[in-house]
């Protein structure tokens, strides 16, 4: 009993820690002077870091608000920036994962933060 007890509390200790350990994939808005935000989304590619700030966006302004796009920026920040590009470091990336399945380990570098989108946009009421 004890020893099923104390394994419990091994495992719900584990789930914690790890919840608090992840990154988050949005951030808050920041408002500027002139009534626009910024905000941030990450992702392990483009498009999934662009709906993360879109939707970061969506929040911010509310039920009664939609967005209004005024710039985007999406970079790459992945585990190779500066020391290759980014085509080269998505090619490395799949030959990882394309090794880890035929070795039948996960040897994937990708993270959620391998993109970042920043967008700036103002709230229009609906």
């Amino acid at each position: 009993m004890k020893k099923t007890l104390s394994l419990c509390a091994v495992a719900v200790s584990t789930l914690i820690l790890t919840a608090c350990a992840s990154t988050p994939t949005e951030t808050l808005a920041i408002q500027n002077a002139n009534n626009q935000y910024e905000i941030s989304g990450l992702g392990k590619t483009q498009v999934i870091a662009k709906n993360n700030a879109i939707s970061a966006a969506n929040k911010t302004c509310g039920k009664n608000a939609t967005p209004v796009l005024v710039s985007e920026k999406t970079e790459y920040n992945g585990a190779l920036k500066g020391v290759v590009d980014e085509k080269t470091g998505q090619m490395v990336t799949a030959a990882a994962s394309v090794l880890g399945t035929v070795l039948g380990k996960g040897t994937g570098i990708e993270k959620d933060t391998d993109y970042q989108s920043l967008i700036t946009f103002t709230c229009r009421a609906s």
